[in-house]
Parts: C-alpha cells; sequence; structure tokens
C-alpha cells in the first residue's frame, strides 16, 4: 500500500547502499520536480520536527502577534541544545515583550465569551516567562525546558480560542463522507502501550473524518500491525479479503480521496499527487517532518484508493531529512503522535491495537446526512 520507493529504500537500506539510497531520493526529487539534483538536494530550510509546533501552526488563524510570541519560544529549542544562553535570553525578553505590549492585539482575535479564558492564559503565560527568565539566569537547562513546553501548551490554548469556524467550505461530492471540522485527539492502547494521536480536521476534514468515525465504530480494535520497516508501521486491514472498510448500510468500499492542504491556500487540493497538480517542493500544512506523522495508506497507482488502512512515518534523518521528503504531497497526512513516541519505536508486526477510543474532539465529527 506504501509508495513503490519505499521497497527499494528497504533493499538498498538493508544491503548497506548508502549511496545508492541518496542518489535514489535525489534522483526521485530531480524526476518530480524538474530540478537539477544539486539544487534539489538541499533541505527546505529549518524544517519544523516537532509535532505539537507544526499542529499549532497549522491552525487557521491570523494573528501576526501570537504567531511571533510562539515563534520566539520555539526557537529557543537549537539555542538551548547548544547552550547559547544569550539567545535563549534575547528570545525570552523578545517574548516578554509580546505579552507585555501585545496583548491587546491577542486578544482581538478572541471572540467576547471567550476572551476571559484567554486573559487567563495571558497571565499564567507572564508568570511562566517570569520564572524561564530566572530558569536562564540559573543556567537551569532542564527548568528552561520544561517551563518552555508549559508555555508552549499555553499558546496552544491561546491559538485554539481564536478559531470560532471552519476556514473553508468542504466540496459537495464528499458530502457522502464523514467530515471532522476541527480537531480530535484519540488513544490507541496497543500491546506496547498507549498512543496518544492529535488529527486535525482543519487541514483534512475527509481524511481525519474518515479515521475519527472508525474509532467510533470501534473498527480499529484488534487490528494488527504490520509492514514494520525503518520508517513505517502500518495498521488498518480488517480480517477477510477486503483491504479498507465496508460500509454495512451501502455494501460498498469507503474509497477516500487524497487530500492535502498548502500553507497559504484557501483549501486543500483533492484527487491529485502535488507533482501531478504542478507542484514541486510545497510548505505543507501538515508535512511528513515529525516522527510519528500519521498518513492514509493507498494503492500506489490510485491516489484515491485509500479507505482505512494508515501508517506512522519513523522518518531516518539521513534517509528522509525533514524539509525534503519524496512523500509529501503523495500521501494525505492528517495528525501526529503526540505522546508516545517511545511506544511507537517498539511496535512490531507481532503487534496490534487492543482498543481505540476519542478522548476530545467527537462532537467535531460531522455525519453524512
Amino acid at each position: 500500500m506504501i509508495y513503490s520507493i519505499l521497497q527499494l529504500w528497504q533493499w538498498a537500506r538493508c544491503k548497506g547502499q548508502r549511496g545508492f539510497l541518496w542518489g535514489l531520493t535525489l534522483g526521485a526529487i530531480a524526476l518530480f520536480s524538474c530540478t537539477p539534483p544539486a539544487a534539489a538536494g538541499l533541505a527546505q530550510g529549518n524544517a519544523i520536527t516537532d509535532p505539537a509546533a507544526i499542529l499549532r501552526y497549522a491552525l487557521p488563524l491570523d494573528n501576526s502577534e501570537v504567531r511571533k510570541l510562539q515563534s520566539n519560544l520555539e526557537d529557543i529549542a537549537d539555542a538551548l541544545r547548544s547552550k547559547r544562553w544569550p539567545v535563549v535570553d534575547s528570545k525570552i525578553k523578545s517574548a516578554g515583550r509580546s505579552l507585555t505590549y501585545g496583548d491587546r492585539r491577542i486578544l482581538a482575535s478572541v471572540e467576547g465569551d471567550r476572551q476571559p479564558q484567554a486573559e487567563a492564559l495571558l497571565s499564567q503565560l507572564r508568570d511562566e516567562i517570569e520564572q524561564l527568565r530566572g530558569a536562564v539566569e540559573a543556567r537551569d537547562k532542564e527548568a528552561v525546558w520544561n517551563l518552555r513546553r508549559q508555555a508552549l501548551a499555553q499558546i496552544s490554548d491561546i491559538e485554539a480560542l481564536m478559531v470560532d469556524q471552519f476556514p473553508f467550505t468542504i466540496p459537495a461530492e464528499y458530502a457522502d463522507l464523514p467530515q471532522l471540522k476541527g480537531r480530535a485527539t484519540v488513544e490507541l492502547e496497543t500491546t506496547q502501550g498507549l498512543l496518544t494521536v492529535v488529527v486535525d480536521g482543519y487541514s483534512a476534514p475527509i481524511n481525519a473524518g474518515n479515521f475519527v468515525d472508525l474509532v467510533q465504530r470501534g473498527f480499529y480494535d484488534g487490528l494488527p500491525f504490520f509492514q514494520n520497516q525503518d520508517y513505517i508501521v502500518q495498521t488498518g486491514d480488517p480480517e477477510g479479503p477486503a483491504v479498507g472498510f465496508i460500509d454495512p448500510q451501502t455494501k460498498a468500499y469507503r474509497a477516500i480521496p487524497l487530500e492535502i492542504l498548502v500553507k497559504g491556500d484557501p483549501e486543500p487540493i483533492y484527487e491529485i499527487t502535488l507533482e501531478d497538480a504542478g507542484l514541486y517542493l510545497a510548505d505543507l500544512a501538515l508535512p511528513f517532518n515529525a516522527y510519528g506523522a500519521m498518513a492514509l495508506a493507498r494503492p500506489s497507482d490510485d491516489p484515491n484508493g485509500g479507505s482505512s488502512q494508515f501508517f506512522f512515518f519513523l522518518f531516518d534523518r539521513e534517509l528522509t531529512p525533514p524539509g525534503f521528503n519524496v512523500l509529501d504531497g503523495r500521501y494525505s497526512v492528517f495528525g501526529y503522535v503526540v505522546e508516545g513516541q517511545d511506544v511507537l519505536r517498539s511496535l512490531s508486526d507481532a503487534d496490534k491495537i487492543l482498543k481505540a477510543r476519542v478522548v476530545q474532539g467527537a462532537d467535531n465529527l460531522l455525519q453524512p446526512s
């Protein structure tokens, strides 16, 4: 169900053919993009690999002040790893200025009945920024990491309050499919432990809606993981001859279209890969940059033949560096693992999903009329 190039990667990796791997990757990108390999061989900037950060930036909101606040705290990570404390201190001071002088601009994007909640979150953020300053002065790296994580979680909550309506109209031809108009959190209890995933209906409402609907039906309970290679873990293949979900009412295979949102576009592109659409190395709302990206599996020759099977992407920085990935634009990413990466890393063909359940956002699922 996964693109055939992955099978070549697996063979080459097993044989230790690193040169072949890079040749294959660069050749594929050159073929898809008509770009000389020398130019295509560079990753697209400093790609974001944190799933929580990707989800924050994918929210459909337009508030430059909160984005500046978020960016300053996100950017601490690289400087903190290398202990460049002056850079960390500068970013935190800039975040503090956004809270002191830009709080009204942040609140301007929050509807009136939600503003008290947003103001309370901003107050908590001010306290956390002060604690961050103290942790930086003490050169307490662990405390800075933890406080940064808490502050970014508060920013996520504020940004969620800014979204008051679904950002686009889903094409009428998909009215017979479940649609997730917002986000949902799903827990997957596996034989290795618990995975928590966030699925994003703002960027992929059809693919996310299909997944949440199947979770609520209990479809995934008891299904095994398979095709566990170095870079994917797949599941969702039901028992019997069917390779996807058969609707018990219509007795028909539920086919889900390819659905990809390019940043800055008003709505996703449907039913066509980005290279076939003439878009090369586009900046996607939901890229394969993060460990544990979730995407709908499909036949290699049919972009709209996916159904219930999905895979988690376990990228290798040498084979598939962030921002330079031959899967982007060819499969529909609809969510990310936000907790349980160690569990995901331990899954094998001997494991299965014991129970899948929606723990938040079920009310965002719109069933076909």
